[in-house]
């Protein structure tokens, strides 16, 4: 099981600030995970395809090709507004 110092390291890593009553629920929330990490490495995993979702996505993404984009004054020419050859935005305000 993950120790008191391990969760708070974790949690600065993290920047979240924890409550005191919180420490030992994380600790062993964080060690389940770990156990169920260790469990999945047990796993003969050889003949399992690298996938990025769980089920098949199917016409989600176009192909990512590269084309010609707009010519600079075609796409200023719709700008609200314009300063240097680029767009004007807002300043923050503090």
């Amino acid at each position: 099981m993950i120790d008191r110092d391990e969760v708070l390291h974790v949690a600065r890593l993290a920047r979240l600030a924890l409550a005191e009553d919180e420490i030992e629920p994380m600790a062993r929330e964080l060690s389940a995970v770990l156990d169920h990490i260790a469990r999945i490495g047990e796993l003969d995993l050889a003949d399992v395809a690298p996938t990025s979702h769980v089920v098949e996505v199917t016409g989600g993404l176009r192909a990512d090709e590269p084309r010609p984009s707009l010519p600079r004054s075609v796409v200023l020419a719709q700008a609200p507004a314009v300063s240097d050859e680029g767009f004007l935005v807002p300043s923050p305000q503090a």
